[in-house]
């Protein structure tokens, strides 16, 4: 497997217009589309509060195909009630028949500010455009349409050898803020030429988003526009990918690798971030306490600006993932900046350890290092500091 920075699918094209639904001169309306049927795996928010877009997606998801997804960045479509679902259900109308294809087979995503109607004269007008701009090397565009406090485009793509033929695995997010496990303010969109078997892709889907997406926070919030949608159109003609099948591991590994990437990119691109630290908790009784103290301590406010002021202040942590449910040793506990031991034991040790630790803070990635004590399970989540710009771009995010 290796990265490529040529960035097109076979039998996929994306584009994207400006609409006029975010500030003039932004591109706003995003399309991906296949040309042929393309096998479908989705996952979701888990917010009770599911926008319109996401209570749309999850019937069409049913079907287990489909051949495009249309997004919308400038408003979320959420908590906008019955006329909300017409709109969604407009924008899938729309594009069904701008495309030629059943409506049934149109993923719908909205991104944006909560609670607001959307402006369905300009994204209607926006749609007749879109077919004219899809393209096969326009994902760079369609990237760029569905960003909202993002500054950069987030976009991976990998090639691999799958049953005697190359096939590609390309994948589009997009968050910055309202970033928490179990997904976020965050759309993801993965395409690929691979044969692949509905069992096969909804497994393998499932899996790395839990190493992925549900293992990344920047705020703590859990949004309710949250979509992860991989499509599979068969172009490359290799060996069918079974469940429990000799390209599976492969395949998954392709998958797994562009979704841990574009995490990263959304975690490195959280609001106001200045750190990427990425949290790991071992010595668990199983993997479920694993994540229980690593998403404790990653999501825990004072940790957060402890790492934002390079502080190795370890009972902050300590603290985190005591009261996280998961079971330790406080007599066994270590923490680890990096290669620096802070605690061992349970216990700090010392002045020049601290400074040690200090350094390690400093920098723009470093690792954190969590010793429960009890067991041998381990997980890891990414995080990010709290800073001032933080709180500024959230105060003045609807001005």
């Amino acid at each position: 497997m290796k990265s490529s920075k040529k960035y097109m699918v076979p039998g996929f094209k994306a584009g994207a217009v400006q609409a006029g639904i975010k500030k003039a001169g932004r591109l706003d309306l995003a399309l991906i589309f296949s040309e042929t049927p393309a096998v479908s795996a989705c996952v979701f928010t888990k917010n009770s509060v599911k926008a319109a877009p996401v209570l749309l997606d999850m019937e069409v998801a049913k079907k287990g195909r489909a051949r495009a997804v249309v997004a919308n960045s400038g408003n979320a479509n959420a908590c906008t009630g019955l006329h909300g679902m017409k709109d969604a259900l407009s924008m899938a109308d729309s594009v069904g028949e701008a495309m030629g294809v059943d409506t049934s087979d149109v993923f719908v995503a909205s991104t944006g500010v909560i609670g607001n109607k959307m402006p369905m004269d300009r994204v209607l007008a926006g749609i007749a455009k879109l077919p004219a701009s899809i393209k096969a090397d326009g994902w760079e565009d369609a990237a760029r349409a569905i960003m909202t406090t993002d500054t950069f485009v987030k976009i991976y793509a990998v090639k691999e050898k799958i049953g005697g033929k190359d096939i590609t695995v390309l994948g589009i997010a997009k968050g910055s803020g309202m970033i928490n496990p179990n997904m976020a303010t965050m759309l993801c969109f993965i395409a690929t030429d691979a044969v692949v078997e509905k069992a096969a892709l909804k497994a393998a889907a499932k899996d790395c988003v839990g190493e992925s997406f549900n293992s990344i926070t920047v705020d703590g919030d859990c949004s309710t526009n949250d979509t992860m949608i991989v499509l599979a159109n068969g172009k490359a003609g290799n060996t069918p990918v079974k469940k429990a099948g000799p390209g599976y591991g492969k395949f998954k590994d392709a998958l797994g690798s562009v979704m841990l990437n574009l995490a990263k990119m959304i975690v490195k691109d959280g609001e106001g971030a200045t750190k990427f630290v990425e949290v790991e908790v071992s010595g668990a009784k199983d993997t479920t306490d694993a994540k229980k103290a690593a998403k404790a301590i990653a999501n825990s406010p004072l940790v957060k600006t402890a790492l934002f002021a390079a502080d190795p202040n370890w009972g902050r942590i300590i603290c985190a993932a005591g009261y996280s449910g998961a079971e330790m040793d406080p007599d066994s506990a270590e923490v680890w900046f990096d290669r620096v031991c802070m605690v061992k034991g349970g216990s700090g040790q010392g002045i020049k350890a601290e400074g040690l630790s200090a350094k390690v803070m400093l920098k723009p990635e470093y690792k954190i290092t969590v010793k429960l004590g009890v067991g041998k399970a381990s997980a890891r989540v990414f995080t990010t500091d709290f800073s001032y710009e933080y709180v500024k771009i959230n105060a003045e995010y609807r001005s």
